[in-house]
């Protein structure tokens, strides 16, 4: 229970920084029907074996089950395993975290639960905000990373899936504060790719669609069964409400 508790606080960290720019980036809409894709799933799985467990572990969830979005031992033991771990093993790292803390300022969070700890009800779910946020990645020579994020002012962690996307910097004009006419701010304008990646614009989102859709279903892999299951309960509940009233009339037809 405590592990749980700091998990969830530690993602809480990881995107604490969003919630100091409220009414800020508006997020972009998650495509949610990629929670229904295999294929999608499979691909975000080796992206978040490949980008993200060098740094962030997940240790609430075990490779083997993988076997929900349609791998096999074999497929998980040739494509998403390091030397040492094993098909029953949690997606832990290496990295030490007081080293980490020493290295980074702090920690990187486990994010076995990070798509679930960020939704907003004014601005979206937690996958919208994950949609957005590893899609408003830009060159800022100021930050120690030499990265900054939009969605995320001031992030500590880099853009991890620049060969994919790219280089690209923000266009930012001034203009007056809505609440004080007196002040200006930064507004955001659009970026300009300034080198290209590996993947054209269409093809980096959807790729991120297809890790986000990985993270969002890590964090509660029976979500489809669940749905599932609470569609036939729908169902066979309108069918006995029909059997119900028929039967409750036929019982009081008699009865004046």
């Amino acid at each position: 229970m405590k592990k749980l508790v700091l998990s969830l606080l530690l993602s809480f960290g990881f995107v604490a920084g969003a919630a100091a720019n409220e009414g800020g980036y508006a997020w972009d809409k998650f495509p949610a029907e990629k929670m229904s894709d295999v294929a999608a799933l499979q691909h975000g799985a080796k992206l978040f074996v490949n980008y993200c467990l060098n740094c962030h572990s997940a240790l609430y969830m075990r490779y083997n089950r993988m076997h929900d979005i349609g791998l096999t031992d074999d497929d998980i033991k040739k494509n998403l395993l390091f030397a040492t771990d094993k098909v029953g093993d949690t997606m832990k790292v290496s990295l030490d975290p007081k080293q980490a803390a020493q290295w980074l300022a702090a920690a990187p969070p486990d994010l076995s639960l990070i798509a679930r700890s960020r939704a907003d009800i004014g601005k979206g779910s937690g996958a919208d905000y994950l949609y957005t946020y590893l899609r408003t990645f830009y060159r800022d020579d100021t930050k120690a990373t030499g990265w900054n994020n939009v969605a995320f002012p001031d992030v500590a962690m880099p853009n991890v899936l620049w060969e994919l996307q790219g280089q690209r910097v923000a266009r930012f004009v001034d203009a007056k504060d809505h609440h004080d006419p007196g002040k200006t701010v930064r507004v955001f304008e659009g970026f300009e790719q300034t080198s290209p990646g590996t993947l054209n614009e269409r093809g980096y989102d959807e790729a991120v669609g297809d890790l986000v859709a990985y993270l969002q279903w890590m964090g509660e892999p029976s979500q489809g069964k669940r749905v599932q299951i609470g569609v036939w309960v729908l169902i066979f509940l309108s069918v006995l409400t029909v059997f119900t009233w028929r039967l409750n009339a036929s019982y009081w037809k008699d009865v004046k």
